[in-house]
């Protein structure tokens, strides 16, 4: 038996299947990769002793969330949301300075081809729901203002859905736009406040959710891509304090420093300064850019 050789035991389990990859015709990085997955797998089974039963269970729950996935679903992407992994990763390969805004997931309702549109434009296209005013700086983390920030948003209406899951329902394009700031970094837009949604729970990682008593909610939030020319671009949240699922949210992208106060005005001089006509929410969405590497 030469020095690479180990048979498979139990006990020696993950050095017998590493010992069959040879590191001399491995990518560096995908042998680290693929070292460290056996080892954790391995340690897991031998953490949990799943029954065959179990094992088998957990192929049939892996074989279904493929079988969901689609063109326009990805199964195995929220599987990763609901376990924490996404944001694990994005926090891991966004890590900012001090000062810079934090980021958070994308999700999956951003569409390419938002319109560009001038500050105060209102991207409530239907005219439902609560009226609100979102202002904000750009800056960098001097405090210095950016001009010409551009400013990709997005959002849910109030009763929780995105313009893409209610075709002929909601306006192409309903609270979607891109916005520049100007030259004192400053940006606003109306729009409608935005509502609580539950992620897609009609197929397994939904069943695996209620199994586990957890909910599929996320909180209230508008989305936003910010970026500037010599500046790291950010992809974020701002979300709406108070909301029910704050401190459940199901895909784990909630961070403190997200939560930003949405003020009522019931003010009829503002709504009449604003073009409503009905009381309005306001809230101040500021972002900090660190320069790009």
């Amino acid at each position: 038996m030469s020095e690479k050789t180990v048979y498979f035991s139990e006990e020696r389990s993950e050095e017998a299947v590493i010992a069959r990859m040879d590191p001399d015709k491995v990518d560096p990085r995908l042998y680290r990769v693929m070292t460290s997955l056996i080892k954790h797998l391995h340690g897991f089974i031998k953490e949990v002793e799943p029954t065959n039963e179990e094992w088998m269970a957990g192929i049939r729950f892996l074989t279904d969330t493929g079988h969901m996935c689609t063109d326009w679903r990805q199964e195995f992407i929220l599987l990763s949301d609901t376990l924490g992994v996404s944001m694990l990763v994005e926090t891991i390969n966004n890590r900012k300075p001090s000062g810079a805004t934090e980021t958070t997931v994308l999700g999956p309702f951003h569409v390419e081809g938002a319109p560009y549109l001038e500050n105060g434009a209102n991207i409530c296209l239907d005219g439902k729901g609560e009226p609100m005013v979102v202002t904000g700086r750009v800056a960098d983390t001097e405090g210095r203002p950016i001009a010409g920030a551009l400013l990709d948003l997005w959002q849910a209406n109030d009763e929780g859905f995105y313009d893409v899951q209610q075709k002929g329902i909601q306006p192409d394009m309903n609270l979607r736009g891109i916005f520049t700031t100007d030259a004192d970094g400053r940006y606003w837009f109306r729009s409608a406040k935005p509502k609580f949604y539950p992620i897609p729970d009609d197929g397994p990682v939904g069943k695996m959710l209620a199994a586990l008593g957890r909910h599929p909610y996320r909180p209230a939030h508008i989305h936003f891509i910010v970026g500037a020319k010599g500046f790291s671009p950010i992809t974020t949240h701002y979300f709406v304090p108070g909301d029910p699922y704050l401190t459940s949210d199901a895909v784990f992208g909630v961070k403190e420093s997200l939560i930003v106060d949405f003020v009522r005005n019931d003010d009829r001089e503002a709504m009449t300064k604003y073009g409503f006509s009905q009381p309005f929410w306001q809230a101040q969405c500021d972002f900090v850019l660190s320069r790009a590497a």
